[in-house]
């Protein structure tokens, strides 16, 4: 069976969509921090339209849940909900860390450290190893300084850095010799895919009303759709 995925992400400062169809990746890709909004339905609606496919011949629709932006976690988990929605598809939520760790995997590397730069003089890390050529994450995803992330390093002899974490603070790669993969600064959808199709061929797709976005400062609330508890 080939599946139809489409995925979109809007939770940092790149605005991307991609289509898995066929067994081939399209994306259109924009580095645009205050566009998406405008940006990304139409991004969606050219891919499909070069396909020939309508909304609902998908099989699952999948998104950036974050962490990253908060306006951009926002825009990006309500144009999914709209999608999802209209056209009654299943939803496959992939972390951001996760997709740069996949994007440098599918390069090589098997051991990654995934930073976004998160403000308020912190970042979203996660640590991740490739198993069967996919990111699993190794322990949790968190959001802290970067002195105490130094501080708890448990990192191999041979791992790649990715995320604008690295750029904000590069004193984080200098404390463990990591080697930076300046192609996977940023998540794109495409990174997106591999970890997508695994989501569905193991049965992990979720309905719409079970997904909520990723934050990790817990002080930051997503507004419920109606009727959840």
């Amino acid at each position: 069976m080939s599946e139809k995925i489409l995925v979109i992400d809007t939770a940092t400062e790149n605005c991307s969509a991609a289509l898995l169809h066929n067994g081939r990746i399209t994306e259109q890709s924009v580095e645009a921090p205050r566009e998406h909004s405008q940006r990304i339905l139409p991004m969606v609606a050219s891919l499909l339209e070069q396909a020939g496919l309508a909304l609902d011949d998908l099989d699952a629709v999948a998104f950036g849940r974050g962490p990253g932006s908060f306006t951009g976690i926002r825009i990006g988990t309500s144009i999914m909900q709209g999608l999802a929605l209209g056209a009654d598809l299943p939803v496959l939520p992939i972390s951001n860390l996760a997709a740069m760790a996949q994007g440098a995997i599918e390069q090589g590397a098997s051991e990654v450290a995934a930073a976004i730069d998160a403000r308020m003089g912190e970042v979203y890390f996660g640590h991740f190893v490739a198993e069967d050529g996919l990111a699993q994450l190794q322990g949790d995803e968190q959001v802290l300084a970067p002195e105490a992330l130094m501080q708890q390093w448990q990192l191999g002899s041979d791992v790649v850095a990715v995320g604008t974490g690295f750029e904000t603070y590069p004193q984080l790669a200098q404390a463990q010799n990591l080697r930076l993969e300046p192609s996977c600064r940023l998540p794109t959808a495409a990174m997106m895919v591999p970890l997508a199709l695994q989501m569905w061929r193991s049965g992990a797709a979720r309905s719409v009303t079970e997904v909520e976005p990723v934050y990790l400062r817990n002080t930051v609330a997503w507004k419920k759709l109606p009727g959840r508890e």
